[in-house]
């Protein structure tokens, strides 16, 4: 573990902490958690289209944590996850929770596989 990894998972948590954040701001009114779904969506396949594009890149390690570890995973939450099912079962019926779930993994998962599919298209353009 070197000082540039350290500092790149650093500065790429600070900032998909705040991008996280002004989408929570901005999805606040909803009474489903729209903007949990939203990041954990779009890092996934954030992460998925990085990693489909840097496998056989000789990518800097710096690069890959301060992205993947940091940014992604600054920017994407379990823990938010998991607060909100309880919230929705304290608010709504069981059904509505285990829809939450499903499509949070299942979400996770298809976006994370498309984002590794254009990963993939981008490495072989570039």
């Amino acid at each position: 573990m070197t000082m540039k990894n350290i500092l790149a998972v650093f500065l790429g948590g600070a900032i998909g902490t705040l991008l996280r954040y002004w989408v929570t701001l901005g999805t606040a009114d909803f009474v489903f958690p729209v903007g949990t779904l939203l990041v954990n969506f779009v890092g996934s396949f954030l992460l998925g289209t990085f990693t489909g594009w840097i496998i056989q890149r000789k990518v800097k390690e710096y690069m890959k944590v301060g992205f993947g570890t940091g940014l992604c995973g600054g920017f994407t939450t379990m823990s938010t996850l998991a607060a909100d099912v309880f919230l929705l079962e304290e608010q709504s019926t069981m059904f509505t929770v285990s829809i939450y779930l499903f499509s949070s993994i299942a979400g996770g998962l298809l976006f994370a596989f498309l984002g590794l599919l254009l990963g993939h298209s981008a490495r072989r353009l570039v």
